[in-house]
Protein backbone atom coordinates (compact mmCIF):
# COMPACT_ATOMS: atom_id res chain seq x y z
CA UNK A 1 0.00 0.00 0.00
CA UNK A 2 2.72 2.52 0.58
CA UNK A 3 4.40 1.84 -2.91
CA UNK A 4 3.64 4.82 -4.05
CA UNK A 5 5.67 7.06 -1.51
CA UNK A 6 9.04 5.13 -3.25
CA UNK A 7 8.56 7.14 -6.23
CA UNK A 8 10.19 10.64 -6.71
CA UNK A 9 7.74 11.89 -8.61
CA UNK A 10 5.13 11.01 -6.15
CA UNK A 11 7.24 12.29 -3.06
CA UNK A 12 7.63 15.77 -4.80
CA UNK A 13 3.80 15.72 -5.93
CA UNK A 14 2.43 15.00 -2.20
CA UNK A 15 5.50 17.50 -0.25
CA UNK A 16 4.08 20.44 -2.64
CA UNK A 17 0.18 19.82 -2.06
CA UNK A 18 0.47 19.27 1.08
CA UNK A 19 1.50 22.93 1.92
CA UNK A 20 -0.40 24.85 -0.92
CA UNK A 21 -3.36 22.72 0.11
CA UNK A 22 -2.53 24.35 3.73
CA UNK A 23 -1.94 27.73 2.50
CA UNK A 24 -5.66 27.36 0.32
CA UNK A 25 -7.54 26.00 3.37
CA UNK A 26 -6.42 29.36 5.61
CA UNK A 27 -6.99 31.71 3.05
CA UNK A 28 -10.24 30.27 1.64
CA UNK A 29 -12.00 30.88 5.11
CA UNK A 30 -11.96 34.60 4.96
CA UNK A 31 -12.02 34.92 1.53
CA UNK A 32 -15.72 33.30 1.80
CA UNK A 33 -16.71 35.14 4.89
CA UNK A 34 -15.61 38.60 3.33
CA UNK A 35 -18.05 37.59 -0.13
CA UNK A 36 -14.74 37.21 -2.49
CA UNK A 37 -14.77 34.17 -2.86
CA UNK A 38 -15.06 34.49 -6.55
CA UNK A 39 -12.18 36.58 -6.78
CA UNK A 40 -10.23 33.21 -6.94
CA UNK A 41 -12.18 32.04 -10.23
CA UNK A 42 -11.17 35.47 -12.16
CA UNK A 43 -8.25 35.64 -11.05
CA UNK A 44 -7.77 31.49 -12.31
CA UNK A 45 -8.80 32.92 -15.53
CA UNK A 46 -6.11 35.69 -15.70
CA UNK A 47 -3.72 33.36 -14.90
CA UNK A 48 -4.37 31.30 -18.01
CA UNK A 49 -2.56 34.28 -20.13
CA UNK A 50 0.22 34.69 -17.60
CA UNK A 51 1.09 31.42 -18.13
CA UNK A 52 0.47 31.67 -21.83
CA UNK A 53 2.75 34.67 -21.83
CA UNK A 54 5.61 32.43 -19.84
CA UNK A 55 5.62 29.78 -22.84
CA UNK A 56 5.54 31.88 -25.49
CA UNK A 57 8.68 33.63 -24.04
CA UNK A 58 10.60 30.78 -22.49
CA UNK A 59 9.95 31.63 -19.05
CA UNK A 60 9.25 30.17 -16.48
CA UNK A 61 5.31 30.08 -16.63
CA UNK A 62 4.96 30.50 -12.68
CA UNK A 63 6.54 33.90 -12.90
CA UNK A 64 4.71 35.33 -15.33
CA UNK A 65 1.10 33.60 -13.95
CA UNK A 66 2.12 35.16 -10.82
CA UNK A 67 3.32 38.58 -11.99
CA UNK A 68 0.20 39.23 -14.13
CA UNK A 69 -2.32 37.41 -11.14
CA UNK A 70 -0.76 39.75 -8.11
CA UNK A 71 -1.04 43.07 -11.08
CA UNK A 72 -4.49 41.94 -11.91
CA UNK A 73 -6.15 41.82 -8.60
CA UNK A 74 -4.42 45.10 -7.50
CA UNK A 75 -6.25 46.75 -10.68
CA UNK A 76 -9.43 45.04 -9.80
CA UNK A 77 -9.41 46.61 -6.31
CA UNK A 78 -8.79 49.98 -7.81
CA UNK A 79 -11.47 49.59 -10.42
CA UNK A 80 -13.95 48.39 -7.89
CA UNK A 81 -13.31 51.88 -6.04
CA UNK A 82 -12.60 54.14 -8.79
CA UNK A 83 -15.72 53.09 -10.71
CA UNK A 84 -17.67 52.42 -8.26
CA UNK A 85 -18.70 48.53 -9.86
CA UNK A 86 -19.88 45.80 -7.48
CA UNK A 87 -16.86 43.39 -7.23
CA UNK A 88 -18.22 40.39 -8.92
CA UNK A 89 -18.99 42.85 -12.07
CA UNK A 90 -14.87 44.22 -12.19
CA UNK A 91 -14.01 40.24 -11.90
CA UNK A 92 -15.92 39.02 -14.44
CA UNK A 93 -14.56 41.92 -16.57
CA UNK A 94 -10.74 41.14 -15.92
CA UNK A 95 -11.31 37.28 -15.81
CA UNK A 96 -12.85 37.11 -19.17
CA UNK A 97 -10.56 39.31 -20.47
CA UNK A 98 -7.53 37.33 -19.56
CA UNK A 99 -8.63 34.12 -20.53
CA UNK A 100 -9.21 36.00 -23.98
CA UNK A 101 -5.82 36.85 -24.52
CA UNK A 102 -4.81 33.68 -23.68
CA UNK A 103 -6.29 32.08 -26.38
CA UNK A 104 -5.39 34.75 -28.82
CA UNK A 105 -1.64 33.77 -27.69
CA UNK A 106 -2.64 29.96 -28.10
CA UNK A 107 -4.04 30.87 -31.46
CA UNK A 108 -1.08 32.75 -32.44
CA UNK A 109 1.69 29.91 -31.24
CA UNK A 110 0.55 26.46 -30.90
CA UNK A 111 3.85 24.94 -30.34
CA UNK A 112 3.67 24.92 -26.71
CA UNK A 113 -0.53 23.40 -26.58
CA UNK A 114 0.27 20.39 -24.49
CA UNK A 115 2.08 21.97 -22.21
CA UNK A 116 -0.78 24.66 -21.76
CA UNK A 117 -3.36 21.73 -21.62
CA UNK A 118 -1.04 20.53 -18.09
CA UNK A 119 -1.52 24.31 -16.69
CA UNK A 120 -4.90 24.23 -17.74
CA UNK A 121 -6.05 20.55 -16.17
CA UNK A 122 -3.66 20.48 -13.35
CA UNK A 123 -0.58 17.93 -13.41
CA UNK A 124 0.69 17.46 -9.71
CA UNK A 125 2.31 14.41 -10.60
CA UNK A 126 4.40 16.04 -13.14
CA UNK A 127 6.05 19.01 -11.03
CA UNK A 128 9.50 19.52 -11.13
CA UNK A 129 11.53 19.87 -8.24
CA UNK A 130 12.31 23.59 -8.83
CA UNK A 131 8.46 24.30 -8.41
CA UNK A 132 8.07 21.99 -5.67
CA UNK A 133 10.25 24.14 -3.69
CA UNK A 134 8.87 27.18 -4.87
CA UNK A 135 5.26 26.35 -3.98
CA UNK A 136 6.28 25.88 -0.48
CA UNK A 137 8.39 28.60 -0.38
CA UNK A 138 5.15 30.38 -1.53
CA UNK A 139 2.62 28.25 0.84
CA UNK A 140 4.73 29.06 3.79
CA UNK A 141 5.36 32.97 2.98
CA UNK A 142 0.68 32.95 2.65
CA UNK A 143 0.50 31.04 5.48
CA UNK A 144 2.89 33.17 7.73
CA UNK A 145 1.07 36.30 6.80
CA UNK A 146 -2.38 35.03 7.39
CA UNK A 147 -1.14 34.14 11.20
CA UNK A 148 0.61 36.97 11.42
CA UNK A 149 -2.24 39.28 10.41
CA UNK A 150 -4.78 36.93 11.71
CA UNK A 151 -6.06 39.47 14.31
CA UNK A 152 -6.21 42.65 11.67
CA UNK A 153 -7.83 40.46 8.92
CA UNK A 154 -10.72 38.80 11.23
CA UNK A 155 -11.38 42.65 12.62
CA UNK A 156 -12.03 43.30 8.58
CA UNK A 157 -13.80 40.17 7.86
CA UNK A 158 -16.65 40.48 10.57
CA UNK A 159 -16.78 44.55 10.64
CA UNK A 160 -15.26 46.27 8.37
CA UNK A 161 -16.70 49.55 9.31
CA UNK A 162 -15.66 49.73 13.01
CA UNK A 163 -12.09 48.68 11.83
CA UNK A 164 -11.85 51.93 9.87
CA UNK A 165 -13.25 53.95 12.79
CA UNK A 166 -10.64 52.10 15.13
CA UNK A 167 -7.76 53.39 13.06
CA UNK A 168 -6.64 50.03 11.28
CA UNK A 169 -5.43 50.38 7.39
CA UNK A 170 -8.04 49.10 5.88
CA UNK A 171 -7.01 49.34 2.16
CA UNK A 172 -3.13 48.07 3.29
CA UNK A 173 -4.72 45.02 4.54
CA UNK A 174 -7.45 44.46 1.68
CA UNK A 175 -4.22 45.04 -1.31
CA UNK A 176 -2.29 42.23 1.01
CA UNK A 177 -4.94 39.75 0.95
CA UNK A 178 -5.44 40.26 -2.82
CA UNK A 179 -1.89 39.58 -3.24
CA UNK A 180 -2.04 36.65 -1.04
CA UNK A 181 -4.96 35.73 -3.26
CA UNK A 182 -3.31 35.68 -6.57
CA UNK A 183 -0.14 34.14 -4.93
CA UNK A 184 -1.98 31.17 -3.90
CA UNK A 185 -4.37 31.01 -7.09
CA UNK A 186 -1.12 30.47 -9.20
CA UNK A 187 0.17 27.74 -6.24
CA UNK A 188 -3.10 25.82 -6.63
CA UNK A 189 -2.67 25.64 -10.63
CA UNK A 190 -0.09 23.52 -10.78
CA UNK A 191 -2.36 21.12 -8.10
CA UNK A 192 -5.40 21.12 -9.82
CA UNK A 193 -5.07 23.24 -12.83
CA UNK A 194 -5.95 26.47 -13.77
CA UNK A 195 -9.93 25.33 -14.51
CA UNK A 196 -10.22 23.97 -11.14
CA UNK A 197 -8.12 26.27 -8.99
CA UNK A 198 -11.15 28.31 -7.29
CA UNK A 199 -12.38 25.07 -5.86
CA UNK A 200 -9.15 24.28 -3.88
CA UNK A 201 -9.91 28.15 -2.17
CA UNK A 202 -13.61 27.49 -1.49
CA UNK A 203 -14.75 23.85 -1.14
CA UNK A 204 -12.65 23.11 2.01
CA UNK A 205 -13.25 26.09 3.46
CA UNK A 206 -16.53 25.99 2.74
CA UNK A 207 -16.81 22.57 4.00
CA UNK A 208 -15.03 23.74 7.35
CA UNK A 209 -17.51 26.46 7.96
CA UNK A 210 -20.04 23.81 8.20
CA UNK A 211 -19.94 22.54 11.47
CA UNK A 212 -16.84 24.65 13.18
CA UNK A 213 -18.31 27.05 15.94
CA UNK A 214 -15.34 29.31 16.13
CA UNK A 215 -13.34 30.80 13.59
CA UNK A 216 -10.06 29.32 14.34
CA UNK A 217 -12.06 25.81 14.22
CA UNK A 218 -13.11 26.56 10.74
CA UNK A 219 -9.51 27.35 9.70
CA UNK A 220 -8.23 24.03 11.24
CA UNK A 221 -11.14 21.57 10.34
CA UNK A 222 -10.32 23.33 6.21
CA UNK A 223 -7.23 22.85 6.79
CA UNK A 224 -7.65 19.10 7.44
CA UNK A 225 -10.08 18.65 4.51
CA UNK A 226 -7.58 20.50 2.44
CA UNK A 227 -4.82 17.75 3.47
CA UNK A 228 -7.58 14.87 3.27
CA UNK A 229 -8.02 15.79 -0.54
CA UNK A 230 -4.78 15.92 -2.19
CA UNK A 231 -3.38 12.88 -0.40
CA UNK A 232 -6.14 11.12 -0.81
CA UNK A 233 -6.71 12.54 -4.29
CA UNK A 234 -3.46 11.69 -5.08
CA UNK A 235 -3.42 8.11 -3.43
CA UNK A 236 -6.28 7.69 -5.74
CA UNK A 237 -5.10 8.90 -8.95
CA UNK A 238 -2.07 6.77 -8.40
CA UNK A 239 -3.84 3.32 -7.50
CA UNK A 240 -7.09 4.06 -9.89
CA UNK A 241 -5.60 5.64 -12.67
CA UNK A 242 -7.25 8.65 -12.85
CA UNK A 243 -6.47 12.52 -12.94
CA UNK A 244 -5.44 13.80 -9.87
CA UNK A 245 -6.96 16.92 -10.19
CA UNK A 246 -10.46 15.53 -10.26
CA UNK A 247 -9.90 13.05 -7.96
CA UNK A 248 -8.69 16.41 -5.17
CA UNK A 249 -11.85 18.53 -6.20
CA UNK A 250 -13.98 15.54 -5.71
CA UNK A 251 -12.68 14.53 -2.31
CA UNK A 252 -12.68 18.07 -0.84
CA UNK A 253 -16.73 18.24 -2.21
CA UNK A 254 -17.76 14.89 -0.94
CA UNK A 255 -16.53 16.25 2.16
CA UNK A 256 -18.13 19.25 2.17
CA UNK A 257 -21.41 17.26 1.49
CA UNK A 258 -21.08 15.18 4.11
CA UNK A 259 -20.63 18.47 6.78
CA UNK A 260 -23.73 19.73 5.36
CA UNK A 261 -25.52 16.50 5.84
CA UNK A 262 -24.11 16.53 9.66
CA UNK A 263 -24.97 20.03 9.99
CA UNK A 264 -28.76 19.33 8.91
CA UNK A 265 -29.44 16.64 11.12
CA UNK A 266 -28.10 18.60 14.34
CA UNK A 267 -30.51 21.47 13.61
CA UNK A 268 -33.09 18.97 12.24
Amino acid sequence: MMEFLSYGFFQRALFAGVFVAVACALLGVFLILRRDSMIGHGLAHVTFAGVAIGLMLQIVPLFTALILAVLTGLIIMKVKEKAGLYGDTAIAIFSSTGFAVGILLVSLSQDFSVDLFAYLFGDILAIETFEVWLSVALALAVVFVVLRYYHPFMFLTFDRESAMASGVKVKRLDMLLTILTAITVVLGMKVVGILLVAALLVIPAAAGLQLAASFKLAMAISAVVALFSVIGGLFLSFYGDLPASATIVLLAFSAFFLFYIIKGQKRG
